[in-house]
């Protein structure tokens, strides 16, 4: 981050562009899919065997590409926007609108997000908007301190890779939305 804390601090805003507009570009055509109603049990285990392949292919394929390593300024919101969608950003609102968590399994919180999402689609935009304002100030806050206290060598040498424990839960959550959707037809 050029060695300077307001190149940090400009970061966020083109991250927050990145990172919004992924979610927008994988929640909003399954928001469009739940018009299909008639079709929503066989859009339910589409999409389970599609998080279940994501997470297979995220163990077979757990490199990271040495071209995302250093992005100029001018590049961070496609890139946070490349990051995103190949982390899942987005993916984690598909159940809910796919109507995979049922009421009866749900917290209040939980209750309150699907009945705020499924009641119109501005709403999903602003649950949107509010996630990437929550994950970019908290991301760049975490930032922040480990830039100005811990170093950037801190990072370097400490940093450890989640890619397994993704895919894994990838793939429960995959598995779990399936016998779930399988259950409902019988």
């Amino acid at each position: 981050m050029e060695r300077s804390s307001r190149a940090l601090i400009a970061a966020l805003w083109p991250l927050t562009i990145g990172h919004l507009l992924a979610i927008f570009v994988v929640i909003l055509p399954f928001a469009l899919l739940i018009a299909l109603v008639e079709w929503q049990q066989q859009i339910q285990i589409g999409a389970s065997l599609l998080v279940i392949g994501f997470g297979v292919f995220r163990f077979v394929n757990r490199g990271h590409p040495r071209a995302l390593a250093r992005i100029r300024p001018t590049q961070l919101a496609l890139w946070s926007f490349t990051v995103a969608i190949a982390h899942g950003a987005g993916l984690m609102l598909v159940p809910i609108y796919l109507g995979l968590c049922r009421a009866a399994d749900l917290d209040e919180r939980h209750q309150a997000a699907g009945a705020l999402i499924n009641a119109n689609l501005g709403m999903a935009v602003l649950v949107s908007v509010v996630h990437t304002v929550a994950m970019i100030a908290t991301g760049g806050f975490l930032a922040w301190l480990v830039y100005r206290y811990l170093g950037l060598k801190f990072v370097s040498r400490s940093w450890f890779n989640l890619d397994a424990t993704w895919a894994s839960s990838l793939i429960l959550v995959g598995a779990l939305s399936l016998a779930i959707s399988l259950a409902s037809k019988q």
